[in-house]
């Protein structure tokens, strides 16, 4: 088993910054590929950015094209994951959630077999 437990949400407001992180434990050398999804109410889960933990800490990852120029995904340690938010916007409001799962990462939120219990952010205008 992996635990994720995300951390630094929170209210912000229009045009700040936050920075999440997620801490890994268990068995995190079962799993590779890393995320970043968030879900606002009455939304599907939205992908926002992904890497894989192979990739090394230099690895930018994949960011969605809707916070793309704003999100940065980076491994900050051998079990920590981070989602620096900047230039935040009322419609980014919502839980962020930290996903693992075996091999490499995905945008679609079905593969992963880990999920953290989120995180809240609210961006007030």
């Amino acid at each position: 088993q992996v635990q994720l437990v995300e951390s630094g949400g929170g209210l912000v407001q229009a045009g700040g910054s936050l920075r999440l992180s997620c801490a890994a434990s268990g068995r995190t050398f079962s799993t590779d590929g890393m995320a970043w999804f968030r879900q606002a109410p009455g939304k599907e889960r939205e992908f926002v950015a992904a890497t894989n933990w192979s990739a090394g800490r230099t690895y930018s990852g994949k960011v969605a094209d809707s916070v793309k120029g704003r999100f940065t995904i980076s491994r900050v340690s051998d079990n920590t994951l981070s989602l620096q938010m900047k230039s935040l916007n009322p419609e980014d409001t919502a839980v962020y959630y930290c996903a693992a799962k075996k091999g490499v990462a995905a945008a679609s939120p079905s593969p992963y077999d880990y999920w953290g219990q989120g995180t809240q952010v609210t961006v007030s205008s």
